[in-house]
């Protein structure tokens, strides 16, 4: 695995009904969308999520977390690590979860700001709040280093 810094990341933002996927490198602490994989109750096309690993081949897969405003987890936390451990365990990818607070709704926002279409349950954001996702572990990389030197 490259260092620190150097690393190519993939970002899962889970959902019942699609997960979003964003790409992106660490150095350059942005990512960019990638695609929305259709889910049946947070199960996604696994052979999908295959051909995304295997074109993209991350160092480090993120798994949005999408805990409680007040710290807690929910039952959505304990279905977002179910995933993140058969991502881990099928196709042996180091993988981290992330905080994901409000990253939907963030989302969500930047469309409606560009002038987007509210229709959010036909046309997701799940692709653009895993872009968050990824971009919010590269600012706490970042702050995290900050604090260590």
């Amino acid at each position: 695995m490259p260092e620190a810094g150097r690393r190519r990341l993939l970002a899962f933002d889970f959902g019942l009904r699609r997960i979003g996927v964003a790409t992106g490198q660490e150095m350059l602490g942005a990512g960019q969308p990638l695609a929305m994989i259709p889910a049946r109750d947070g199960m996604p096309d696994w052979d999908r999520v295959a051909g995304i690993l295997r074109e993209w081949q991350p160092d480090l897969v993120l798994v949005g977390l999408p805990l409680n405003m007040d710290d807690t987890e929910n039952d959505m936390c304990a279905r977002a690590r179910k995933f993140g451990k058969r991502l881990h365990g099928r196709f042996h990818v180091a993988v981290e979860m992330v905080d994901e607070r409000l990253t939907s709704f963030e989302a969500k926002g930047d469309v409606m700001a560009a002038g987007g279409r509210r229709d959010f349950g036909r046309h997701g954001v799940d692709d653009r709040a895993a872009v968050l996702i990824l971009e919010t572990w590269c600012r706490q990389q970042t702050d995290d280093n900050a604090r260590m030197e």
